[in-house]
């Protein structure tokens, strides 16, 4: 590991002791590259953290097939917004996990937009099926985008009271409820709430934590932590490319002479 790598592993104990239980990385948005999550993975590992995983979409078969070769605890399919959506994730992640692997993960699907809240009744009847999934993320982010809303605007009560509908439709069906989507200070008081009704964990873009850690009372300083970690993450990512980019430069130049110099004698 390099010094940033070691940083990050320190943070990842502090944060451990204060309530969280896994990183995440994501197909989808954030385009994580293989080389990119198995140095995530290995930093995981080593602070005995889970791995959670937004793939592509909900038929991303190769995706699906990539988290079960790594090993990831959590499959999170985003953007499903209909029960037939639904069906194809689960479909899709029974065709690649058998019965023994999909005891080892948990599936879960981002309900993220304002028609994935109208259709949630029909998408949970199916993810409470037999072999259906485990879960619901429900990402405030695109929830407010879909509806034209501001960012500032996912702590407002209006995104909490549908987060707490959800959230009492998966206690219902016996389905995890997980919040995303700007988690901040700020965002300690909704989760408090929705807490109360039906809480399983929240997530920042890169940190999970269990729903307990919410009443912890070093929450703000383990939520900073969180924004720190990506922040170092976001670092050692470009420092890995840049090192790329620029080992080839000497050899670049010695040829780009070599080749001027022979266009020119021919």
């Amino acid at each position: 590991m390099n010094k940033t790598e070691k940083e990050m592993l320190e943070i990842l104990h502090k944060l451990k002791d204060n309530g969280a239980i896994a990183v995440k990385a994501e197909f989808e948005a954030e385009g994580t590259r293989t080389e990119e999550l198995l140095r995530l993975m290995d930093l995981s590992r080593r602070a005995s953290f889970n791995v959670g995983l937004k793939i592509g979409g909900c038929e991303a078969v190769r995706d699906l097939i990539e988290a079960k070769q790594f090993g990831v605890d959590y499959v999170i399919a985003p953007m499903v917004e209909t029960p037939y959506a639904m069906e194809k994730y689960v479909d899709a992640k029974n065709k690649v996990f058998n019965l023994d692997e999909r005891e080892d993960t948990d599936f879960l699907v981002n309900i993220e937009t304002l028609t994935g809240t109208i259709n949630s009744n029909d998408m949970l009847d199916v993810a409470s099926k037999e072999n259906g999934i485990d879960g619901i993320v429900f990402g405030r982010v695109d929830y407010v985008g879909s509806q034209g809303l501001p960012f500032k605007s996912v702590n407002e009560d209006d995104v909490t009271d549908s987060c707490i509908e959800i959230a009492n439709k998966c206690k219902k069906n016996n389905l995890d409820f997980v919040v995303g989507g700007g988690v901040s200070e700020n965002s300690i008081g909704p989760l408090k709430k929705i807490k109360e009704s039906n809480l399983s964990r929240f997530e920042t873009r890169k940190i999970i934590f269990q729903a307990d850690a919410i009443n912890n009372e070093e929450i703000k300083g383990a939520l900073l932590d969180a924004v720190h970690f990506e922040l170092l993450w976001l670092l050692n990512k470009r420092e890995f490319y840049t090192l790329i980019t620029g080992e080839d430069n000497k050899r670049l130049k010695m040829l780009n002479d070599r080749w001027k110099l022979l266009k020119d004698t021919y």
